[in-house]
């Protein structure tokens, strides 16, 4: 009996004869080939996935380990729903540069360089606080002080979980509080001389006189209460509402549609409206809110408002949140001049990413930005497909996960206190959260849930801005703005001095 036979011959029963013997041997020897080639097909392609496509092979590790949202919920109550990061998954891009707007980052948090930030600046920031957010070890713990308008606090804190998700175990332990109400409270007169400590205050837009802690709002996980879609979802709608329409053969008058009772100045708009005395080159809406959620917003989509030359963006009672559906059109944004400033329009300029607008003679302003595109249309279109571009590249989810990580550990950096999980606070999971979501609200966390980590490192931010550099930045703004209005006035000037 041969070597193979005798390793076998606890299997096999003791043959007699020669030709037992040789039938035997040839059978075994046919099954060894056999798998040998199988052997060496199967190591051919996992080599090939581990060492020729290393995306490949992450896609491969992602698809196995994706979560799903939680859509059984009596099933998958106390279940995880970790991120699971292979060892074998590595980033696969180098890292990219931070867009400019993530340098105010610092300008934001540079009331607490010289001093850090203690437990009891944050305390003092609860007066008006919607919540405390505490991160300790990966996971986010909540301590509710008083409901938001409508769901923000529940879609920023949703957002903030995909944050966690999106750079695992990335993030230091912190300690915050966050007003998800609109107009800052945090007045920069008030902490002048001696009372030299303010609060740090997280909320969704800041001005010039206050100090609170600008942070992305709740919509780019979707206004449910008015159907607007997660961002990611809203932008693929716009792009192919762009294309609907080439900007050329769009009306060339001014858009706007919107609530206008929010605040005078858009009350004020309405006065630049077409009418049988004048015509300022606008085409003004009155958005109804109430009337569009009962006949099922079919009059609202976003996508379809990308039809004229030029949109107009008006602030509301703060900032308003459609300024990124407004600049995403491919249109000439109109801004009518702003008190109120989110976390990426301080990276854009007038006469590049938009068109600034006298807020203390709108009708006029107005009237002559749409006489000067119409004339200038090349320059025109320009800037429109500029600004939307910014929005569309720096500021799609992947910057605005970016900017949120570099805020939120820039932030902990200051802190002076070790953070502690208050007693009466919960942990926030994917089944806390969306288990009793139901209809709009729970379909947008589905959407808008991130299913794997991000396959790229935190984009690398640009330094702090010394003082002569953030001077000459706000000059250019300030310069380019009045260019705007000398334009204006010799326009009308010389309409005034004609025969």
């Amino acid at each position: 009996m041969n070597i193979f036979m005798h390793q076998r011959g606890r299997r096999v029963t003791k043959m007699n004869t020669n030709d037992e013997q040789n039938k035997m041997v040839s059978f075994h020897g046919k099954n060894i080939v056999k798998a040998t080639v199988f052997i060496v097909i199967s190591l051919f392609i996992l080599g090939y996935f581990h060492f020729n496509d290393s995306a490949d092979f992450k896609q491969i590790t992602k698809i196995k380990d994706e979560p799903k949202f939680p859509y059984q919920c009596d099933e998958v109550q106390n279940k995880s729903h970790q991120v699971h990061v292979s060892q074998n998954l590595a980033y696969r891009s180098k890292q990219s540069t931070c867009p400019s707007y993530f340098r105010w980052i610092h300008e934001d948090l540079r009331p607490w360089k010289e001093t850090g930030i203690t437990k009891d600046m944050v305390d003092k920031a609860g007066r008006t606080a919607h919540f405390r957010l505490v991160i300790h070890d990966g996971k986010a713990y909540v301590k509710k002080y008083r409901k938001s308008i409508q769901t923000r606090a529940d879609f920023t804190l949703w957002g903030i979980l995909q944050l966690l998700r999106w750079y695992p175990g990335r993030l230091p332990d912190l300690e915050l509080m966050f007003d998800a109400d609109d107009r800052p409270v945090v007045r920069s007169d008030d902490f002048r001389g001696q009372n030299m400590d303010p609060p740090p205050l997280f909320r969704y837009c800041s001005d010039d006189a206050s100090l609170d802690i600008v942070f992305p709002d709740w919509s780019f996980w979707g206004w449910a209460e008015i159907n607007i879609k997660p961002w990611g979802k809203s932008l693929e709608a716009i792009k192919k509402g762009n294309n609907m329409t080439q900007w050329k053969d769009r009306v060339a008058y001014a858009y706007w549609k919107g609530n206008p009772n929010v605040d005078p100045a858009r009350k004020d708009l309405l006065k630049c409206n077409v009418s049988e005395h004048e015509d300022w080159n606008t085409r003004l809406y009155i958005q109804d809110w109430d009337k569009e959620s009962t006949e099922g917003f079919k009059n609202s989509n976003l996508e379809n408002q990308c039809t004229h030359r030029y949109k107009i963006y008006i602030e509301g009672w703060a900032w308003s949140v459609s300024e990124k559906y407004i600049m995403a059109c491919d249109s000439v944004t109109l801004y009518v001049k702003p008190r109120f400033y989110d976390f990426y329009i301080r990276g854009m300029m007038p006469l590049q990413h938009y068109w600034p607008i006298r807020d203390d003679s709108k009708c006029t302003s107005l009237k002559f930005a749409v006489h000067w595109g119409n004339t200038h249309v090349e320059k025109a279109r320009e800037i429109g497909e500029v600004g939307s571009r910014f929005i569309r590249e720096e500021v799609n989810m992947k910057y605005v996960y970016d900017y949120m990580f570099h805020l939120l550990n820039e932030y902990a950096n200051l802190l002076k206190f070790k953070p502690e999980i208050p007693s009466d606070a919960e942990e926030i999971t994917l089944d806390s959260m969306g288990c009793p979501a139901t209809e709009r609200w729970r379909e947008f966390m589905a959407e808008s849930m991130v299913m794997s980590p991000s396959e790229e490192l935190p984009c690398e931010m640009l330094p702090p801005y010394d003082r002569l550099a953030l001077k000459e930045v706000l000059e250019r703004k300030a310069n380019l703005t009045r260019q705007v209005e000398l334009w204006e006035d010799k326009y009308f000037q010389n309409l005034t001095n004609k025969p």
